[in-house]
């Protein structure tokens, strides 16, 4: 009966959040039907499928999403592991922080595609611009979201600390980086947002493959309903990888639509 019962109560969120999405499509599909929508501006569901179904038989939208994703996993692990890494030195040697503060907002501040250029003129038109990009629009919310995670760790377990006469490495060891955990998850699930949101900018840079150049190839060749297949394949993908996130964080972090599918 339990099992039942939870089972239950997953098709009922399941149906709570898929509802919205369905009455979308259907209405999107009568009003092309119907011939309310121009069907090259905003081609039906039923072509955009039928795109997609034609990409996946030719084995094209398997190639342009291992290349995508393989891609912002790799960005994205750079960016978490300099992110991460800085936020510690900094936590722990405030003056370091305080150095490169100035430095480090005036470069938080200027959007990535902003870079695009100049990255092109230092690292050419191979994988590291695309890369560079990534890095530099996923760093700073795992880097800001650590820092802070890192500095509201509760005061009376570091006095506890230094009653046990702890070395500073273990206090950040044992007692700081568990206590700033949740913080942290979080902070890399935001970063990973922002690295896959800032995929489409970085395979514009004379990519050969990818979701982004899907799209941007489609709309040379003036094929709208692939185009929403590569916006869709990205909003699909970034969902599924999103509530991978939120397997991994505590259930009081977990936030957002898919919190009550999965």
């Amino acid at each position: 009966m339990i099992i039942s019962f939870v089972v239950k109560q997953k098709l009922r969120s399941l149906l709570l959040v898929s509802t919205l999405p369905i009455v979308i499509v259907v209405l999107w599909e009568i009003a092309g039907r119907l011939g309310l929508t121009n069907s090259y501006l905003l081609p039906s569901p039923s072509a955009i499928w039928l795109a997609a179904v034609e990409l996946w038989e030719r084995g094209h939208l398997q190639r342009h999403l291992v290349v995508s994703v393989s891609r912002v996993l790799t960005g994205f692990s750079v960016s978490a592991s300099l992110a991460l890494s800085l936020a510690t030195l900094h936590h722990g040697l405030p003056v370091v922080r305080r150095i490169m503060s100035v430095p480090m907002e005036a470069i938080r501040v200027v959007p990535p595609l902003a870079m695009v250029p100049v990255l092109i003129l230092w690292l050419g038109i191979g994988e590291a611009s695309k890369l560079a990009i990534i890095v530099l629009a996923s760093f700073f919310p795992i880097y800001l979201s650590a820092r802070t995670a890192l500095a509201s760790t509760d005061t009376r377990l570091l006095e506890m600390a230094k009653t046990l006469r702890l070395s500073r490495i273990e206090q950040t060891w044992f007692i700081v980086i568990p206590s700033a955990m949740p913080g942290l998850l979080t902070g890399l699930r935001l970063g990973f947002g922002y690295a896959w949101r800032a995929l489409v900018g970085a395979e514009m840079i004379a990519a050969a493959a990818g979701l982004g150049y899907l799209i941007i190839d489609s709309e040379e060749l003036a094929r709208t309903d692939r185009i929403f297949v590569g916006i869709f394949a990205i909003a699909a993908t970034g969902l599924l990888l999103d509530a991978i996130f939120l397997r991994v964080l505590p259930k009081d972090n977990r936030s957002g639509m898919l919190k009550g599918v999965f």
